[in-house]
């Protein structure tokens, strides 16, 4: 495969000089850089490059060029490179255009002149680009392929876990693709679905998600049996847990049930968190995280349930879901929440298989010109609707309110009512959902009239609350009568006199168990919000520092 192109065009051929001299001595090793003096013959490059089949990563235009501006050429070369990244040189007063076109054009970035040194104003926004391309982009397929049918549960399960931990794959349908039938057929044929194939060739028949793990080069045993700091859970505030930790020279270790991100990590886009103007969805939060806590050291356990707490002494120990246990000075619990199931008849027994809980991204392209519906109406169902709304031919949001004012942002409702697709159906509930092998219809019921309405129905996302995944804990450390981790100043209450045993305080996020920390939405009264839970879970390796120095 030829190396990813870079293009940029400006025609000032002293800049354009400058431009490529500054692309090739950074970028040249993994990229070609290809210059051109205007935006049309930019786009005969652009254009040669689609027709070779060849892969382009990144425009880098100037704005003011008299034949065609930078944001004209972008409008014409991105549709033929729509993953690309689109930047633009400005001038200090193009600032204002350059703005604009972020909406206009779905710019990137932008880039004043000049850009002296380039290791400070050039290269590290470039690289930052360019790492989000690669975790998109597509080459010669050579990762893992999954043969299944459109409703396969399992098959769902398995691509659910694929994507969040960012393994590479593709799907074939045994219905539509001859190459799916074909591989079939080698495997045995019969019911054999769904069918795994990897990149070296080994064909699995209905795995389990533990020895996917395995064999695609997840972590599933920890390096030593001993850590300065343990970290259930690898949502936004455990992996800001496992990012701060190691950063500051503790040796560290998350254990993940499922993927990292947790169930922000299934968001097809946060919109509202500092830094991000275009948003990010949850896939690319967790993946920069993921990244960044790696490279600091930090260790992951993919695939592995954290089921059950004991202490001794000045160790808390851990016990795995394989049998095993870690020990550690500090613990984090940061296992987050799992959405609410849907208690109506039909409900269990069709997830799945059109009944999904969350946004279930991997979904959404095969709900093209179908009818959806989402039960919700908090930021998340309002994330999901817009999202879903780009693929389905109608989405409808069920909610048992008068509006979506109560729970959902401002911004968010704005977009749905700006939405075309998107329709609002208050005081309404599901009654009954039903089908065959896969969701076929909806019954709904007017809380007010006291109706009942069977609708067709294609897809059914719920979002209709969360609860704490601290069973496990047992009674290990207290938690309140919804299952949340009581911290901080609430072990002090007369309800829990005599609960914290120290003479110091407890520290804000520290649990009845002092060295057992708990951090974002499982912490009774913490904020649900990604921002928060960030939060959380960085201060709370300070607090994890001053339980150590006691020891």
């Amino acid at each position: 495969m030829a190396k990813p192109a870079i293009v940029a065009v400006d025609d000032d051929p002293d800049v354009l000089r400058a431009v490529a001299r500054d692309l090739r001595e950074h970028f040249n090793r993994d990229y070609r850089i290809l210059s051109a003096a205007s935006g049309a013959e930019a786009l005969e490059v652009v254009r040669t490059l689609k027709l070779r089949n060849q892969p382009l990563a990144l425009f880098l235009a100037d704005q003011r060029m008299p034949d065609m501006t930078g944001i004209e050429f972008l409008a014409e070369a991105a549709p033929l490179f729509p993953t690309a990244k689109r930047v633009l040189l400005t001038a200090y007063a193009d600032k204002d255009v350059a703005i604009r076109a972020i909406n206009e054009v779905q710019l990137d970035y932008y880039l004043m002149k000049p850009w002296e040194p380039p290791g400070q104003l050039l290269y590290p926004a470039l690289d930052d680009l360019l790492l989000d391309w690669r975790a998109c982009f597509r080459p010669p397929f050579e990762g893992v392929t999954v043969v299944d049918h459109r409703w396969s549960k399992r098959g769902f399960e398995i691509r659910d876990f694929l994507a969040r931990n960012h393994i590479p794959y593709r799907r074939l349908d045994v219905e539509r693709d001859a190459e799916a039938q074909a591989l079939l057929a080698l495997a045995g044929g019969g019911d054999t679905l769904p069918l795994v194939v990897l990149p070296d060739g080994r064909q699995l028949v209905r795995p389990g998600i533990g020895e996917l793990a395995d064999l695609c080069g997840g972590q599933r045993a920890a390096g030593t049996p001993f850590y300065d700091l343990v970290v259930v859970g690898g949502g936004p505030a455990g992996l800001a847990a496992a990012v701060y930790g190691a950063s500051e020279g503790l040796r560290t270790l998350v254990v993940e049930s499922e993927a990292p991100g947790g169930q922000a990590g299934t968001s097809s886009r946060i919109e509202n968190y500092l830094g991000f103007p275009n948003g990010l969805s949850g896939s690319d939060l967790s993946r920069r995280a993921l990244t960044q806590a790696q490279r600091l050291g930090a260790e992951f356990l993919v695939a592995r349930q954290a089921t059950g707490l004991r202490v001794e002494g000045p160790y808390r120990f851990v016990k795995l879901s394989d049998g095993s246990e870690i020990s550690s000075h500090a613990l984090i619990i940061a296992s987050g929440v799992q959405y609410r199931r849907l208690d109506v008849p039909g409900a269990t027994a069709l997830e799945g298989a059109g009944v999904f809980y969350g946004a279930a991204m991997t979904e959404a392209s095969a709900c093209k010109d179908q009818d959806v519906y989402i039960i919700g109406g908090g930021n998340s169902a309002g994330q999901a609707a817009i999202f879903l709304a780009v693929y389905a031919r109608s989405v409808t949001i069920l909610i048992r309110g008068r509006d979506l004012t109560a729970s959902m942002s401002h911004y968010l409702i704005e977009r749905i009512g700006q939405s075309a697709n998107i329709a609002v159906m208050p005081h309404t509930e599901v009654a009954r959902v039903a089908g065959a092998s896969a969701l076929e219809s909806l019954t709904l019921r007017d809380n007010r009239a006291g109706t009942e309405e069977t609708r067709p129905a294609h897809g059914l996302f719920v979002f209709i609350g969360a609860e704490p995944r601290t069973d496990w804990l047992g009674e290990t450390v207290v938690r309140d009568a919804r299952g949340y981790i009581v911290t901080g100043r609430d072990l002090q209450g007369s309800e829990r006199r005599g609960v914290w045993q120290l003479e110091r305080d407890p520290f804000i996020t520290e649990t009845s168990v002092p060295g057992v920390f708990a951090a974002g939405d499982v912490r009774q009264g913490s904020v649900k919000r990604v921002a928060a839970a960030v939060g959380e879970g960085s201060i709370t390796v300070s607090f994890v520092h001053a339980h150590l120095e006691t020891l």
